[in-house]
C-alpha cells in the first residue's frame, strides 16, 4: 500500500462530553461541537469524516445524515459518511433517499457504512424484534443493494412491503458510495463480498493482526464468486496529544468510565489500567500517543492487513471538546503526512 492511495479518516459517535469542570454537556451542545470538529477535520487535511448512529443517552447522534448535512454546508472537500447506519431497524428506501440528498448537497461527497450495530436500542424503539437480528439485515441489505443501481426496483422480503418496478428519488449524480461494517463475524465478511460492498472492520480489542484472516476470507470469497474485491478499511479508537504520556493520561479516566459503564450492561468486569496500557501498546487496538507513535502504529496496521482505509475513532467517552479538537489537529497536520511518508518508504523498500 502506498502513502498516496491510503484514505485516512476520523470517526465519532458523538459521545456526550464534559466541560472543563467535569460537567456533562447537553446533547445539543455536543452536536454543535461535532459540527465544529468536522469542519476542523477538513481544514487540517483529513480525507473522510464519519459519524455513527446510536439511540442511547450517552451518544448524541441519532440522525447522522442531518449532522453531516450541517458539516457539508461548511466544507468543500472532505468526504462525509457514517461510522455505522443501523440498516436492520430502518427503511432502506428512506436511508437511500436521505443519503442521496446528502450526496447532492455535498456535491458528491456522501458515503454510508451499513451495519447491524453493536447496540440494540433501535430495535424496540422502531418496533423490530431482536429475534430477527440477522434476518432483517440480510433482507434490507439485499434491497439497499438494488437501490444503489438507481434502476426500477422489484423486490420482496419480510422487512418491509414489496416493491414492483419502483423508482426511488432523488437519484445521485455519481452513485452513492457504500460500505458494510463488520465486527468480526466470518458470515458477515462473506455477505459483504456476496453483495459487492467494500469492507470496514471494526477493531476495538486485541491485536489488529488477528484480523488478517478476515481480510483473506473477503478476498477469497470474491475469487470464488468471480468478482473483484472492494476496498478494505479499519475503524479503531484512539487519542492524540503532544506526548505519549499526555495522551494516555488524558484518555484513561474517560475511557475507564465509558468502558466500565457499558461493561456493566453487558456483564463485563470493570476495566483495569493494566488492560488499558496493553491496548495502547504496540500490539493493542487503541491508537493513543504522540503523533509519531500513532502514525507508526497506523502504518503497521495498514501494512499488516493490506488496507485501503484507516479511520480513527477520535472520541471515546467524555473527553472534553478542547481535547478532541487538539487530537483532530494533530491527526491531520502530523499523523496523516507521517503515515503517508512511512507507507511510501515501505513501498519503495
Amino acid at each position: 500500500m502506498s502513502g498516496k492511495t491510503i484514505e485516512l479518516g476520523l470517526d465519532t459517535f458523538g459521545d456526550i462530553t464534559v466541560d472543563g469542570e467535569g460537567r456533562a454537556l447537553t446533547a445539543a451542545q455536543t452536536l454543535r461541537n461535532v459540527v465544529a470538529q468536522g469542519v476542523l477535520a477538513e481544514q487540517v487535511g483529513v480525507d473522510v469524516f464519519s459519524v455513527g448512529e446510536h439511540h442511547r443517552p450517552d451518544f448524541a447522534i441519532s440522525a447522522p445524515d442531518v449532522v453531516l448535512a450541517a458539516i457539508a454546508g461548511k466544507t468543500e472537500r472532505i468526504r462525509l459518511g457514517t461510522a455505522v447506519t443501523v440498516l436492520s431497524s430502518d427503511d432502506p428506501v428512506r436511508v437511500f433517499q436521505r443519503f442521496a440528498t446528502l450526496d447532492a448537497i455535498s456535491d458528491g461527497r456522501a458515503e454510508i457504512t451499513l451495519g447491524r450495530g453493536s447496540f440494540t436500542e433501535s430495535f424496540p424503539l422502531f418496533g423490530y424484534s431482536l429475534a430477527q437480528y440477522d434476518e432483517l439485515f440480510e433482507d434490507k441489505l439485499e434491497l439497499f443493494t438494488k437501490l444503489l443501481k438507481q434502476e426500477p426496483v422489484t423486490w420482496s422480503g419480510t422487512g418491509r412491503p414489496p416493491l414492483e418496478g419502483q423508482r426511488v428519488y432523488p437519484a445521485t449524480e455519481h452513485r452513492l458510495r457504500a460500505w458494510v461494517g463488520v465486527g468480526g463475524s466470518p458470515d458477515s465478511v462473506v455477505r459483504a463480498a456476496r453483495y459487492g460492498y467494500p469492507l470496514i472492520l471494526a477493531i476495538i480489542g486485541g491485536d489488529p493482526r488477528r484480523f488478517a484472516p478476515f481480510v483473506e476470507l473477503y478476498r477469497r470469497a470474491h475469487a470464488q464468486l468471480g468478482t473483484e474485491p472492494g476496498a478494505v478499511g479499519v475503524h479503531s479508537p484512539g487519542h492524540l496529544a503532544d506526548s505519549d504520556e499526555q495522551a494516555r493520561e488524558e484518555l484513561w479516566p474517560h475511557y475507564r468510565e465509558q468502558t466500565t459503564r457499558i461493561g456493566a450492561q453487558r456483564g463485563w468486569p470493570p476495566v483495569q489500567r493494566s488492560q488499558f496500557d496493553e491496548a495502547v501498546g504496540p500490539f493493542g487496538s487503541l491508537y493513543v500517543g504522540s503523533p509519531e507513535t500513532v502514525a507508526r502504529k497506523i502504518a503497521n496496521t495498514v501494512t499488516a492487513l493490506g488496507l485501503d482505509r484507516f479511520d480513527l475513532k477520535y472520541g471515546s467517552g467524555t473527553l472534553p471538546h478542547e481535547s478532541l479538537m487538539r487530537s483532530i489537529e494533530l491527526y491531520g497536520t502530523r499523523v496523516i503526512p507521517r503515515v503517508r511518508e512511512l507507507l511510501a518508504g515501505s513501498a519503495a523498500a
